[in-house]
């Protein structure tokens, strides 16, 4: 099978193509990575560079050794997947120590990766201990609501969780785990990577302050529907907090969350339900 062929492939770029129509991706901004099955990386294995030169990542994922991933990469434009992937994107594998990449597929006018590959990585990393394998989408975008409340709440986990659960009844059973922050760190490097593949143990989302949303999935479409509905939820809020000042007549209460907690059988922590004036 060619690379283009493959359904994981058409679903890694249409999900790229839905988050520029969105209006997430600026010029170059955000990129994207799928860890594909064994089954899939081997359905295209015809289509593969059987040479390549090894690069180092940036980092150490052994966790990760000799594993396939389809990433967006550097300097390269979303709006520009659908109509040309071979040029925008890549397929790599990873080295028997996970510390080291080479390129099989794509990328045909010259590049490399994602410049936040370190970032992604090491998220696939901590993803794939904390749930199991299961997901294999990491996504992060700039979403211009979630940007703008980086400038107007207290960069704290429980805050920017509560703040936003709060704004729709699905928000809870959406992230029930919540979401972390990130203060502002240079982007692309080490420890931003670090800092966020931290937070990715514990939630399945991440706020870059003033920067953007990380987000992690078991598919295509749950994560993306993770980002758009974190960041439609930032979207009132910002609609509230420009009529009000930030003052509400009325929210959901603690109380209600546990109800919808019990009603949708998802866990949410105490934590974030603590008493707070409306």
């Amino acid at each position: 099978m060619k690379v283009l062929e493959s359904n994981a492939v058409k679903g890694f770029i249409s999900m790229a193509n839905d988050g520029w129509l969105q209006g997430w991706h600026e010029r170059n901004g955000g990129n994207l990575s799928y860890r594909l099955t064994a089954a899939e990386a081997a359905e295209m294995a015809d289509d593969f560079d059987k040479g390549g030169e090894w690069n180092a990542v940036g980092a150490s994922v052994p966790q990760l050794a000799n594993e396939t991933f389809l990433v967006t990469g550097s300097g390269k434009f979303f709006r520009n997947v659908q109509s040309d992937p071979e040029a925008s994107l890549c397929i790599l594998r990873l080295d028997d120590k996970g510390e080291s990449y080479k390129i099989l597929w794509g990328l045909k006018n010259g590049g490399r990766p994602t410049s936040e590959l370190p970032a992604h990585l090491m998220n696939h990393e901590a993803k794939l201990i904390a749930a199991g394998g299961k997901h294999r989408v990491i996504y992060h975008a700039h979403p211009a609501n979630i940007i703008a409340l980086t400038f107007l709440l207290p960069l704290e986990d429980r805050v920017f969780t509560r703040e936003l659960w709060e704004m729709a009844t699905e928000c809870p059973v959406v992230f029930p785990d919540g979401i972390g922050v990130v203060p502002w760190m240079v982007p692309g490097g080490r420890e931003i990577a670090v800092a966020t593949s931290r937070l990715m143990r514990k939630y399945d989302a991440a706020v870059w302050a003033h920067h953007g949303l990380f987000c992690s999935g078991e598919s295509f479409d749950l994560t993306f529907g993770l980002m758009h509905t974190i960041e439609k939820a930032a979207e009132i809020l910002i609609k509230v907090m420009s009529v009000t000042g930030g003052a509400k007549r009325q929210t959901i209460q603690p109380e209600n969350f546990r109800a919808l907690a019990k009603e949708f059988n998802v866990t949410l922590s105490e934590d974030f339900l603590y008493d707070k004036q409306v």
